[in-house]
């Protein structure tokens, strides 16, 4: 009967489910990170789509589950928060879908040599206050975050060894070493390009408060935890590419909350919608359910300091082998996930096949594991998690408490506040074990493998020198097919030491209403120009 529980466990999360559909849910308010403090807007009068003559707009309203991070494009990686910067900042390229890459603000690229890539920028774009691009605010965005240690994103941008200018319009990249993805580095978070005089002139909290880019759309207001509010950008440079003239990012935290503002026509777009809401969704006349593939795994990041139970790897192999990931895609996510045994996506550079639809599960050898690492008469633990975050993250976490019980493992599950949970997250203050969804905006692995690389080491305190070998000679290893084979192998290293036990590849579910033309994308950006009326 013991080892029937989790079933058990099943049968009551989903009449939890159904609970939650008919009368709300549980999630808290995901609040945003503390980089700054004068984008808070107070006094302004609820609009939502109409001016203050009463004049309809033509507006798009999206409902999302949490609040942006903040509008440094530099001190974040906070996929939520990129979903709307997209739309207000430009890259200097963007992926084509193929694996390649297309000009953007950039008419056109060259990979020089090794360490050199030049580009020429497109004349006349500008920026949102009338001022035109040149060259100088690549560099000044550049060189701000490959020099500023203390940028989030510095990490992904100090492979640039220096920035110089042409002309007007042109300038090189000079990189440290040979970087085959830079071309990706330029394509993702933290690359839009910022306005040098502007900043310099008004000062970086007024740009916090009054963000310009080149996209095509500009800043108009943000209540924190209520709202992001942009306007359609008429001098856009890539043309009259969108009929919305505003679009309105209302922060609802609550699933059921969202849906009910779905379906009674408060917002066109329900972001991150649960599987207990599909069926009043797909039911309503008017509305339906759209999903698609991310690049996002979830996964339990666990402790390796000595101090800790789970720095021997028989601990977290019993982990692993304790928790059905099928049952959580199949029962929880109903089908809306597929388990996978690496942070590297189908879909990205470096992704290994034979680790995804693959996992372990076994009670017995779990039992075993923990007998062999001695904790035979049971195993306590400390388990952290996100809460309304993700889909199902509460329901998740949950059951997988459930399921390492059975084995003898007592997980006290502790849930916390996203900006807390991303506090903890990094600045390694963890404990044994806390649950997490790692995006890949580079699709490359270079960026799915960076968790394992000993400069990481404050999160889980892992480092494997072989490794390190692998990922450094991947990193600027310009043959395609050599990186290929050197990802491959590092992958397989990561399993057999298994810093984190992996769980499955997220999917994107949204609600939409009749006569709304949109496709979750698999970065899980929101791209406005993209979403049209059918």
């Amino acid at each position: 009967m013991k080892r029937r529980f989790w079933l058990m466990l099943l049968v009551l999360f989903m009449g939890t489910m159904f609970l939650a559909a008919c009368g709300g849910d549980s999630e808290e308010t995901a609040s945003p990170n503390d980089h700054e403090t004068d984008s808070d807007v107070e006094g302004e009068e609820d609009t939502d789509g109409a001016t203050d003559d009463n004049t309809e707009v033509n507006s798009l309203v999206i409902g999302v589950g949490a609040d942006m991070a903040s509008f440094d494009i530099h001190n974040h990686n906070a996929t939520n928060t990129e979903a709307i910067h997209i739309n207000i900042f430009s890259y200097l390229v963007v992926r084509d879908g193929d694996g390649g890459f297309d000009g953007y603000l950039a008419e056109s690229f060259e990979n020089v040599d090794e360490t050199t890539w030049r580009f020429v920028l497109r004349e006349g774009v500008q920026f949102h206050n009338g001022e035109e691009l040149t060259a100088e605010d690549v560099k000044f965005t550049l060189d701000r975050v490959r020099t500023d240690e203390t940028l989030i994103e510095h990490n992904n941008f100090n492979q640039i060894a220096e920035v110089n200018i042409l002309g007007d319009y042109e300038f090189e990249i000079i990189t440290e070493g040979p970087e085959p993805i830079l071309l990706n580095r330029l394509s993702k978070i933290g690359a839009g390009i910022l306005p040098k005089n502007y900043i310099e002139e008004e000062g970086w909290d007024h740009f916090l408060s009054n963000p310009i880019g080149t996209g095509p759309f500009k800043f108009n207001e943000w209540r924190r935890d209520d709202r992001v509010v942009l306007e359609r950008f008429d001098n856009y440079f890539g043309g009259d590419v969108t009929e919305w003239e505003e679009v309105v990012f209302r922060v609802i935290p609550e699933s059921s909350t969202r849906v009910n503002e779905l379906l009674t026509g408060g917002i066109q777009i329900a972001e991150n919608v649960p599987p207990a809401e599909w069926d009043r969704v797909n039911n309503n006349e008017g509305t339906s359910i759209v999903s698609g593939p991310t690049t996002r795994v979830m996964l339990l990041t666990l402790k390796q300091e000595e101090q800790y139970a789970t720095s021997d790897i028989r601990v977290r192999q019993a982990i692993d082998y304790a928790i059905n990931n099928q049952a959580i895609t199949e029962h929880v996510l109903a089908g809306k996930g597929t388990p996978i045994q690496s942070r590297v996506t189908p879909g990205s550079t470096g992704a290994h096949p034979d680790l995804y639809d693959v996992y372990n599960f076994d009670q017995e050898k779990a039992r075993a594991l923990l007998e062999e690492a001695g904790y035979g008469d049971g195993l306590e633990i400390t388990f952290n998690s996100p809460q309304g975050r993700y889909m199902m993250d509460t329901e998740v976490a949950e059951l997988i408490r459930g399921m390492l019980s059975e084995v003898g493992i007592t997980a006290n599950l502790e849930f916390m506040e996203w900006s807390n949970f991303v506090d903890m997250h990094s600045n390694g203050t963890n404990e044994e074990m806390y649950l997490v969804g790692l995006g890949n905006s580079m699709f490359d692995a270079a960026l799915g493998m960076t968790s394992f690389h000993s400069r990481a080491a404050h999160r889980s305190g892992y480092a494997n020198p072989e490794l390190d070998a692998l990922l450094d000679a991947a990193e600027t290893n310009m043959d395609p097919e050599e990186r290929h084979e050197l990802y491959l192998e590092a992958q397989e290293i990561v399993v057999r030491d298994m810093p984190f036990v992996f769980l499955y590849q997220v999917e994107n579910i949204s609600g939409i209403t009749d006569g709304i033309d949109y496709e979750p994308s698999v970065d899980e950006l929101i791209y406005i120009p993209n979403i049209n009326r059918n």
